[in-house]
């Protein structure tokens, strides 16, 4: 009999079915690996990609879990940004914050079961990279403290909770709320070998039209030396930012942290490093988020801007973001992934180049004429299994002929 395992056979077998041709080997030649990202944003707040709705059984969320993990593999990805800190809650046991009620439909309802421990054993298991993905600020989509579970820190601490349209948030400019939230993240980063910290595009909220942030008595107690309160309000974030990035290696030296920004940090015509767009949002004057700053000094692993725009596109052209953003990342050490916009893809809602099955394979095509730019990431997962037009299955015939290392 064969030393050679059934399973090892199979595994040898699969990897040669899953070659392309120019990848198949050659004796006398070893095949070069490739290291590029390749992921998918798997998002759980308001049960957008998972669970498919709250109250499932814990078996049942499990094997939804599970199929997109499996996904991720089919499609030759190796890389699942799993949010599991959506609104100020847990999908782990935190001994800080309570569990999710995109769950069980029940804010502090212990599910029976840890599924970010299952996501990070599942997903190496499968060859896959697991980034814990966590929103810093945002406490609940509603406006109302009283829906919280009783002893959620946002209701034993008022003062730390800002309203604003229609929903509440932590207020970034008071130090006691930085710590808490590094607190709160910091404990799944000690307690699973996660690869990375992420966060998404919230810092402060998006502008509403006609409210204000209020923000005053923090910004009496804590804003004194700065020439303004968005000058203030930057280095709040810009706190966050590094703060976060010196503990997650402190913890974990081997995680990263990376952020998937809005995509634009300033319009060239705010500001002559800007971009040439138009966009109606940027980041360092509304999300007082200075991502081009964090980039340049190092201050993260990696950055995923969300470039969720087709190609022409007259107010945010992808083909300029990338072309700016690979400038931004010339010479730096954080790494240049891109975030993309496969959830329009099809949706008749969106502009014609949307319906074309090819306009992501055209954007992977562009990217690579940036040495900068070193892989993609997809949002998201529900949209990776459905993949509506085909525009993922065109990703894959055309970019994806073999497996790739997730860059480290």
């Amino acid at each position: 009999m064969s030393r050679v395992s059934r399973r090892a056979f199979a595994v040898a077998a699969l990897s040669a079915l899953t070659m392309a041709p120019s990848a198949v080997a050659v004796p006398g030649r070893r095949r070069r690996a490739i290291t590029e990202m390749r992921g998918m944003w798997l998002a759980t707040v308001a049960n957008r990609d998972w669970p498919s709705k709250a109250g499932l059984s814990a078996a049942a969320q499990r094997a939804e879990l599970i199929a997109h993990l499996d996904t991720a593999v089919r499609c030759r990805l190796n890389t699942v940004v799993f949010q599991v800190r959506p609104t100020a809650d847990a999908l782990w046991p935190s001994p800080y914050e309570p569990w999710s009620q995109y769950l069980t439909g029940t804010q502090g309802k212990d599910p029976g079961w840890d599924p970010l421990g299952t996501a990070v054993a599942e997903a190496h298991a499968r060859g896959l990279e697991l980034h814990a993905w966590f929103n810093p600020y945002r406490i609940a989509n509603h406006a109302d403290p009283a829906k919280l579970v009783a002893g959620h820190p946002a209701r034993l601490h008022p003062e730390w909770v800002v309203p604003y349209g229609g929903k509440l948030y932590y207020n970034p400019g008071l130090p006691e709320v930085r710590a808490f939230v590094q607190d709160a993240m910091m404990d799944a980063v000690a307690k699973y070998e996660v690869d990375a910290v992420h966060f998404d595009d919230y810092f402060y909220p998006y502008p509403v039209a006609g409210q204000t942030f209020d923000d005053d008595a923090a910004y009496a107690a804590h804003g004194g030396g700065f020439g303004s309160r968005a000058d203030w309000r930057r280095d709040n974030i810009d706190r966050l930012v590094r703060e976060t990035a010196a503990r997650v290696k402190a913890v974990r030296p081997t995680a990263r942290f990376g952020i998937s920004p809005f995509g634009v940090w300033r319009n060239a015509a705010t500001d002559a490093l800007g971009s040439d767009t138009r966009a109606g949002v940027q980041t360092y004057d509304d999300l007082y988020a200075d991502t081009r700053t964090w980039v340049r000094e190092g201050w993260i692993d990696y950055v995923v801007p969300q470039l969720y725009w087709n190609i022409g596109l007259a107010a945010a052209d992808y083909a300029k973001l990338v072309s700016w953003w690979a400038g931004v990342a010339q010479g730096s050490p954080t790494k240049l992934y891109v975030g993309e916009a496969l959830y329009k893809a099809g949706d008749p809602a969106q502009p014609a180049a949307w319906q074309d099955a090819a306009e992501l394979s055209r954007h992977l095509t562009l990217a690579k004429e940036y040495a900068q730019v070193r892989g993609h990431v997809f949002f998201a997962a529900k949209d990776v299994a459905a993949d509506r037009v085909g525009a993922m299955a065109r990703v894959v015939a055309d970019h994806y002929g073999q497996p790739a290392n997730p860059p480290r």
